[in-house]
């Protein structure tokens, strides 16, 4: 045999080892998968709201380890996996499509900001994959106007929230004319509908519509604007990082107007960036575990602590809103997959159409699910609450 021979019989052979190891280790990926069912978080684990992704991840956790310590899902373990969204929404929506068609999860969780789970809806309802809101507020999130909706939530909704803010600043603040200071993007606009229609319902005049970009470092010629048109409390739609910036405006204007606010500033360090005003702030929020003397708080802070030993203090798991409503959101997931005895997509809504009882942090659960109703909190679950020394803290 010449040397020429030898050569295409080994390059043969080598090939030939190769598919093989190829379709191995393919087979061998595919088993690996199918032993966990996976659930995703696409969230903002960095940046000003980095404290928003930790405390879903949290909850997140707590709850998988529950479910885990109880068996696991379809015979199988639960397991988490995390994308950082950068707070963008192009990020975001890259990542849903790489933990939805490569990572095989069963149910993706989103986060905080608004643009980026309106990024990702339209792209869920196509691949049809449940998705679970615990934080981002958005209406248009699960009223999205889709044939086969698989976008739930388990969180404070605008439409809601909005009503709340005005029947709060009228009832605290005898408000007769409110100015709006409105994050400019798709959150802002979902508010600025809201609040016009509560504001509207109610009779109430308006000192005007202010936006804030994200990167504003100072906002009082939008402040001085509605002062000049006689605004009695200012409505505040923001996240963290320009909530911090009206606060601080307001200082330096000296202006002592009442701020009822949605719950962006519980995303993050407001306590820290917004100065000594950030404690003025009222702030809606679905859960706390400051002023909570319900057993499932005192219980759920203790597996906090002992899962996270970096948690001393009822200050460490701030925003609570972000543990409670992801916790509960995974639990309502997992009923919803054993409902559906599988991960198949459209299985698994039904799952949660199914859904009769469960009791959770928040509140007990009774059928919070429909085709017609995807949103599992109500008006019921609001609290008013403060920033006292790091805590966000009811007002009683």
């Amino acid at each position: 045999m010449n040397i020429q021979m030898k050569s295409r019989i080994s390059r043969r052979s080598l090939l030939a080892g190769a598919a093989v190891a190829t379709v191995t280790a393919f087979s061998c990926l595919s088993a690996f998968a199918a032993e966990t069912v996976k659930i995703g978080l696409i969230a903002s684990l960095s940046g000003p709201s980095a404290k928003s992704g930790e405390a879903i991840t949290r909850g997140l956790t707590i709850a998988i380890d529950e479910i885990n310590a109880a068996g696991g899902l379809l015979g199988k373990q639960v397991e988490l996996i995390r994308r950082d969204d950068e707070a963008n929404p192009g990020k975001g929506l890259v990542a849903a499509r790489e933990l939805i068609q490569r990572e095989k999860v069963a149910v993706l969780f989103g986060g905080l900001q608004t643009p980026v789970s309106l990024a990702i809806v339209p792209f869920m309802n196509q691949i049809k994959k449940p998705f679970m809101g615990p934080w981002a507020a958005g209406t248009p999130i699960t009223k999205n106007g889709a044939k086969e909706n698989y976008i739930f939530r388990v969180s404070a909704f605008d439409a809601m929230v909005d009503v709340a803010l005005v029947d709060w600043a009228m009832k605290v603040h005898g408000a007769k004319k409110p100015g709006m200071m409105l994050i400019n993007n798709p959150w802002g606009e979902s508010n600025q509908k809201g609040l016009e229609s509560a504001m509207k319902a109610k009779g109430l005049a308006s000192a005007g519509i202010e936006k804030i970009e994200g990167s504003d470092v100072d906002v009082v010629p939008q402040l001085t604007r509605l002062k000049s048109n006689g605004a009695d409390t200012i409505f505040m739609v923001a996240n963290v990082g320009p909530s911090a910036q009206v606060m601080k405006s307001l200082e330096r204007m000296g202006w002592d107007v009442p701020v009822v606010s949605h719950w962006g500033p519980a995303g993050g360090r407001f306590s820290e960036l917004g100065g000594p005003r950030a404690k003025d702030v009222e702030m809606i929020q679905t859960f706390t575990f400051s002023g909570n003397d319900s057993p499932g708080a005192a219980e759920m802070m203790a597996k906090l602590k002992k899962r996270f030993p970096e948690i001393k203090s009822e200050a460490d798991v701030t925003p609570a809103v972000g543990i409670a409503n992801a916790y509960d959101g995974m639990h309502l997931s997992a009923l919803a997959i054993k409902n559906a005895g599988s991960t198949d997509g459209p299985a698994v809504r039904n799952g949660f159409y199914a859904i009769k009882k469960h009791v959770g942090l928040i509140k007990t659960y009774v059928n919070p699910f429909s085709a017609e109703q995807h949103d599992g909190l109500g008006p019921e679950d609001l609290v008013f609450t403060r920033f006292i020394d790091g805590k966000i803290i009811p007002i009683k």
